[in-house]
């Protein structure tokens, strides 16, 4: 798989904010990033969880912590997974 690197600064008092590290704070920007792409329609649940560094199902999952619901069909199979 290919990828490219896209570089943020990040100014130091906004991890100081947040009391994390730089590494925490990428991962979750990251992850914040694919959700609303997902949101958007703009990337599937898979591309978005490719993205995210999970699973699409743990990405499916991911989605209610952050009040974001997943597509009917998604779910349909989330729960046939889980059944």
């Amino acid at each position: 798989m290919s990828t490219r690197q896209i570089v943020i600064e990040i100014p130091e008092k906004v991890l100081v904010a947040d009391k994390t590290d730089i590494k925490t704070f990428g991962q979750e920007l990251t992850t914040l990033a694919a959700i609303k792409l997902y949101e958007l329609g703009r990337l599937s649940s898979g591309r978005a969880a490719e993205l995210a560094g999970m699973s699409r199902v743990e990405f499916l999952l991911t989605l209610r912590h952050y009040k974001v619901f997943p597509l009917e069909s998604e779910l349909e199979e989330l729960e046939d997974l889980h059944a």
